[in-house]
């Protein structure tokens, strides 16, 4: 039986993208001819009656597997430190021996730990979320990090080919990338007798109008307030749903007050985001930066058939995800007035948002499904 070390900034119960697709690895693993640990930093979270707490270094289990969680001291430039990392990191890599570690990047300060350890007999598996983009200087502090990360793996997923040709790291080391699209859950997103008669509800709330609906932290790079921008130029026929929180949340209430076309939906359960996606007419997804490296999200609205609005952001998988007048529509990056544009003309033609609607969700079910993700992982890890 082979051993796995997957190493994440996070895990359930905290969740994010990065953790949901070290989930959906280990889920994928599970069952075969291997044995799995999980190493990460320790956060404040609650899910589903979960709790962890940042400060405490415990060990603990998930769906069977042992997760390592290290107390987090402090944070920098949204990197964790603690003080525990280095004799957790040694006693697993010691006593554990891993065959195989699956290092989730972005995490540098984890990155030097592990390099301690690059003559070990391992093959490494670097999973590349997104270049490091927002901090300019540690991004070229931790450039020769990189390199010699890279140059230890063994191979290295990336989302999508997009990605791999808009990645300095990546493009340098292309003969031993993978592409492996990240997942939608087919499971989570099945619609049931009472999210039919939510997503019944939001009709009628919303009465004769163009539902637009978009999810995510309120965070910058994913581009609410260009959204929240282009609500100023569209007529009283559009209702705008904006789901989510973040540390943007009052300045994007303050920017859309007086607008009665933004509704801000706070935090959903997945039974309303459901619910939202049956209901809305065009899934708004208005990120700005590669930070945004795929869109589950993106996915996920495509899979109910509805036809996306992205903003062109060279590098991304998000256009990858959504392909321009085929999916969806595709506007200049941060043109607000343009992703106004495409907005209105979805709402004039309802032949053509179900003519990319239809598109968007063939190619969910063709390239972003669990399953395909799963068997694609699988063979990778086959072949190491």
């Amino acid at each position: 039986m082979k051993r796995i070390l997957h190493i994440s900034k996070y895990y359930y119960p905290f969740i994010g993208g990065v953790e949901e697709v070290a989930a959906d690895i280990t889920s994928a693993l599970a069952g075969e001819d291997y044995e799995q640990k999980i190493i990460c930093f320790n956060e404040d979270s609650t899910t589903d009656g979960v709790t962890t707490r940042r400060g405490e270094t415990v060990h603990d289990e998930v769906n069977g597997i042992e997760v390592i969680r290290c107390g987090t001291a402090v944070k920098v430039a949204s990197q964790a430190l603690s003080l525990t990392y280095f004799n957790e990191l040694k006693n697993v890599m010691e006593d554990f021996r891993p065959d195989i570690v699956v290092f989730h990047y972005p995490n540098p300060f984890v990155s030097s730990l592990l390099m301690m350890y690059k003559k070990q007999d391992f093959k490494l598996v670097v999973y590349w979320h997104l270049d490091i983009t927002k901090q300019k200087i540690l991004s070229k502090f931790f450039y020769v990090q990189n390199i010699e990360l890279l140059e230890r793996a063994d191979r290295i997923i990336a989302t999508s080919p997009n990605y791999i040709k808009g990645s300095p790291f990546l493009r340098r080391f292309r003969d031993k990338c993978t592409v492996v699209p990240n997942c939608i859950n087919n499971k989570r997103l099945q619609v049931t007798p009472e999210i039919e008669r939510l997503s019944a509800k939001i009709r009628r709330k919303y009465k004769d109008k163009i539902i637009c609906f978009g999810l995510g932290r309120h965070i910058p790079y994913k581009g609410f307030i260009k959204l929240v921008e282009a609500s100023r130029y569209l007529d009283d026929r559009f209702a705008i749903l904006i789901g989510g929180k973040g540390e943007l949340t009052g300045m994007l209430m303050k920017e859309a007050a007086g607008d009665s076309k933004v509704h801000f939906l706070g935090k959903i359960s997945d039974a309303e985001l459901i619910a939202c996606l049956l209901a809305c007419d065009i899934f708004c997804f208005p990120s700005v930066t590669k930070n945004e490296a795929f869109g589950i999200a993106l996915a996920e609205g495509m899979y109910f058939g509805k036809p996306a609005v992205t903003f062109t952001i060279p590098g991304s998988g998000v256009n990858y995800v959504n392909v321009k007048d085929v999916t969806g529509l595709e506007c200049p990056n941060s043109d607000s007035v343009a992703y106004a544009e495409a907005l209105t003309k979805l709402a004039d033609d309802p032949e053509l948002r179900e003519k990319l609607g239809s598109a968007g969700r063939e190619r969910v079910l063709e390239k972003f499904t669990y399953d395909i993700f799963r068997e694609k992982l699988l063979d990778m890890f086959n072949k190491l």
